[in-house]
Formats: C-alpha cells, structure tokens, sequence
C-alpha cells in the first residue's frame, strides 16, 4: 500500500475553512472526503442528481447498467485514500479479482484471452502464434514491469513533474531506465518490438485508447498500462458506481454537503484570487479554496466566467482526445461466448484511426468494445435470459462544431451489429430497452468538451507533461480530475483529486496560522477567531 501525506498532521497547521467542489466525480469525491477528514468545511456542488460523473450508471429496461468506466485497477490507490481517512476500502466495496483480463476476437475467426497471470498468458500466447511470440510476451512484460516501476512515483505520484526533474530524480542509474521506456517512439512502434503478430500487436497497441488516443502517436510509456492490468483487474460488486457512492456515504459522515441538480454559472474570483462560485440560480457560495472537478476546457473557454479563463492554458480542438459512440442494452446475447470484458478488433487499424483522427468520421470498419455486466470473467456459456451489455466504438470529439447525424450514427449501428454478427454473437434488444449515447450528449454532459472523454490526447512525447496539475494561474483555483494531471482513468482521477487536496491543504496552512482542535473522526481544526466568537 502506498503511503499518503499525514492529512491529519498537515490539518494541524489549517482551520476550518469553507471549501467548494465542483463536480462529483471521483476527484472531486476524493479531495472532498481528503478535505473533511482535514477539518476543512466542503460542499461539493454537482449539476447530475447523483455522484459519479463518468462513473455513471443508466437505467435501461428495468435495470442498472454501467455505462463509462468498466475496469477497475491499481486498487492500492483507493486502499490509501480509504486508510488516510481511517476506512478499510474492503468494508465499503466489494471486489472480485478477475482471472480473465479480457477477451479478443478477430476477423479471421481467432480468439484469445488475455489472462492475469503472466505465465498462463504467456503459454496461450504460445499456442496462439508460437514459441517466438511467447517469448516476446514475457520480453515484452519485463519492460512493463520496468516501465512502471520507474514512472509510478517519479510521475504518477508527483503532483508537478517535468521531464528535467523526472531525469534528476531518476539519477545515473535511473537515466538508463529512463531511456527504456521509449518516450519518443510510438506505441505501435514499441509493440512492434516485441510481437511481429498483427493481431498481438493490435491487442497491445489498443492501450493507447485507454487515454483516447491512437496508438500510432502515443508514446511507448504507455506500455505501462499492461502491467497496471497485470497487477489486478477487479470486478466492483453491485456494479462500478458503487465505488462512488462509498465515497459519497464517507463524506457526508465527515459532513461534506452535497448539493445535487445545481449549475455553477462561474467562479467568482477578486485581486486574481478565487472567492467562490455563483449557482445558475443566483446564490453564492464563498470559499477559501475552489476546486475544478472537470475538464479545463470548460475553463479556458469561458464557462465558468470571463474572470477565470486565464487559470489554465487553452489547448486546440485538434488535441483532444476521443470520444466514444455507446449502447447501454439489457437483451438477450447468443452465439459468441462472452467474457466479462470482449474486444472485437477491425480489420485494418492504422485506418480506423486515420478515419477518426484524420478525416473527423467515425470508422468504417470499428473496434467494438462489449462489456458483459452479468458475467464474470470465466464463463463461456450464455447468460440464460436478458443481460446488461454497455457496447462502445470510438468516435471524433468534434461534437461542438458537427454533430454525427442520425444516418451516420445509424450507419455505425449496422456495422457494429454486422461485425458482431460475424464473430458469432447475436443480439437481440428491443427499442425501448436501448440508449445511445452520442459525442453530442456526451459534450452536454461534460461541457466544453466536444465530446472528449479524456482531456488531451496523449499524443507526442510531451503530451503528458502539457496537462495542468492541481494548481492554477489564479490562487485559490485548483483542478482534479482525469482531464489534469496524471491523466485519465478512475484511479489517476482519484490521484488527481489526493493532489488537489494535498495542495490545498499546504497553501491553507502557508497562509493562515492555526491550532489543533480534536474532533469526531480525526484532528480538525478551527482558526483563533472562530474560537473567540464561540
């Protein structure tokens, strides 16, 4: 388990100062719950009826169906975050370890399941394209192992790096390291290096889409996602929102006030400081300390007001990341045996990615994405009766200057169902008993966006390095969330969130002098002249 700042000791030296969050996302949830723990009196305010923000759930035929994050890695995370504020992640959620990591299927009629234990990966790997391929896979687990172990402090764990300070960090020794990682070669390239089979190359090469990007222009670091998997893959209990409302529940039992169903119209800033935020509906809420819970491109475009739109640097539509066209269904699956999580590749990638990212359309021929919410990871028989299914494509985050039409977004239905089709799985669903969601909804969702669901792409050596961290241009403004650094994904938005808090927490205490007061859950604090006035 990782250790986290003593939030407790840092409150020593803070009072009890009025803190809002926008948005209840996962960062947000974090920094909330980090920052109640402190003493610091937070409201979280979320224009949803619920918490989750990506993390969310649709309700479709009668049933619950997760319908953004499905994986749920690097639990080591939560378990800190949960243990900082005296809680047992295991007491909260339930998780099942998955022995499948996923499945895969190509339109040559070839499948392959990617197994948690490397060892077992590695023999079906062997019988899948043979002894020099298994032996790339394990070359190939080596160097991820490595990669991670070299970037999950130096970068993931530090609120501000830089490629100067990662080199110094690492020293001489570590500089070797560093040059493994392949940060100015390509994905697919790096892949390539270690499989000469088209279709493990394309496995390993789709990590890239995990942050919204092609795997042609993302980084090699990006390797490290393989062993993230290989470390534990796990199945929330009840469903992946659950997860948000344990945060939700540990929150409001440290007395964060959730305000659900309220815009935030713009972030009141005086002397180029953050002083609150105004609701849609007219009221104020002063704070000491604002947090951002989404992505900045809200900012830089104004939606939070002219005052704040110097708080971060604006980026180019051309940098976003992807969006995704989706399917939330409860019908009947047959024919193809399902894995909890199933991938059905294209036929030509390197044209999947040139029609989304090059010509803005959605492919002609697209990866689909199924996840399978009633089974686990070891069945290979049909779930009797209807299930939950969330089927995703990637899509141009272009929502804000083109909306797919109804025809185009019929035209990528049929593909889908055709290629489905092909590999054996058939679906049936009756219309009411479906939602699409399109780049359109998910723009509306998370305004400013165009759909983007991962902030920038992760596209170019630097691409990581030009997310903003936790602080802003305007003191008292701060971000979280996988739009920020370190990036995209449920436990780098929670990281996001522990360095915004982390932040907050340090410039309160820089700024104010304060003294300890024990309170119900941990060491608060309140400032001298709330004391006298009590």
């Amino acid at each position: 388990m990782q250790h986290l700042p003593d939030i407790h000791r840092m409150a020593s030296n803070a009072r009890s100062a009025p803190v809002v969050v926008v948005g209840a996302g996962m960062a947000g949830l974090t920094t909330a719950l980090m920052l109640a723990e402190a003493g610091c009196r937070v409201t979280v305010v979320e224009k949803s009826a619920r918490p989750g923000g990506k993390l969310r759930e649709l309700g479709v035929g009668g049933q619950m169906i997760d319908s953004g994050p499905t994986v749920f890695t690097m639990r080591w995370v939560f378990e800190a975050i949960f243990a900082s504020v005296g809680e047992r992640l295991a007491d909260h959620v339930r998780l099942t370890k998955a022995d499948i990591l996923a499945r895969h299927s190509w339109q040559d009629g070839s499948t392959f399941d990617l197994h948690a234990d490397v060892e077992q990966t590695a023999d079906a790997v062997g019988r899948f394209a043979g002894a020099d391929e298994a032996l790339g896979y394990r070359a190939f687990c080596g160097r991820t192992a490595e990669v991670f172990a070299s970037l999950n402090q130096s970068f993931m764990e530090n609120p501000a790096p830089s490629p100067i300070g990662l080199a110094l960090s690492a020293g001489v020794g570590g500089l070797a390291a560093l040059s493994r990682i392949k940060p100015f070669t390509s994905l697919w390239n790096v892949v390539g290096d270690y499989f000469r089979d088209p279709r493990l190359r394309q496995l390993f090469g789709r990590y890239a889409t995990y942050c919204g990007s092609s795997p042609f222009s993302a980084p090699g670091p990006l390797m490290l996602i393989a062993q993230v998997e290989q470390m534990g893959v796990w199945l929330v209990e009840g469903g992946m929102a659950r997860l948000a409302d344990a945060f939700e529940g540990l929150a409001i039992a440290r007395g964060v006030e959730f305000v659900y169903g309220a815009d935030v119209a713009k972030v009141s800033v005086r002397d180029h400081r953050a002083t609150g935020v105004e609701l849609a509906s007219g009221q104020k809420l002063p704070a000491e300390a604002v947090v951002f819970n989404g992505d900045p491109a809200a900012i830089f475009s104004g939606l939070l007001g002219e005052a704040a739109r110097s708080a971060v640097p604006a980026w180019r539509p051309a940098d976003r990341s992807l969006s995704a066209l989706t399917w939330s269904v409860h019908g009947q699956a047959r024919g193809f045996p399902l894995s909890r999580h199933t991938v059905f590749f294209s036929k030509d990638y390197k044209r999947e990615f040139e029609d989304l990212l090059g010509h803005g359309q959605l492919p002609q021929d697209p990866t689909i994405y199924v996840c399978a919410q009633d089974r686990d990871t070891t069945d290979e028989h049909a779930a009797p009766g209807t299930e939950r299914l969330f089927l995703l494509v990637n899509a141009p985050a272009q929502a804000d200057s083109r909306t797919l039409s109804k025809t185009e977004i019929a035209s990528c239905e049929k593909r889908v169902t055709a290629r489905l089709e092909q590999a054996g799985l058939t679906l049936s669903v009756s219309p009411e008993n479906r939602v699409v969601t399109t780049p359109s909804d998910f723009n509306t969702l998370f305004p400013g966006t165009g759909g983007a669901l991962y902030g920038r792409s992760s596209h170019g050596w630097a691409a990581s390095f030009q997310r903003p961290g936790s602080r802003t241009r305007i003191k008292g403004l701060y971000l979280a969330g996988g739009a920020v650094h370190p990036g995209p994904g449920l436990p780098m938005a929670a990281l996001s969130g522990r360095h915004a808090a982390t932040a907050i927490l340090r410039d309160l205490a820089s700024t104010v002098s304060f003294h300890p007061m024990a309170m119900p859950g941990g060491m608060s604090t309140r400032s001298a002249a709330t004391d006298s006035a009590h």
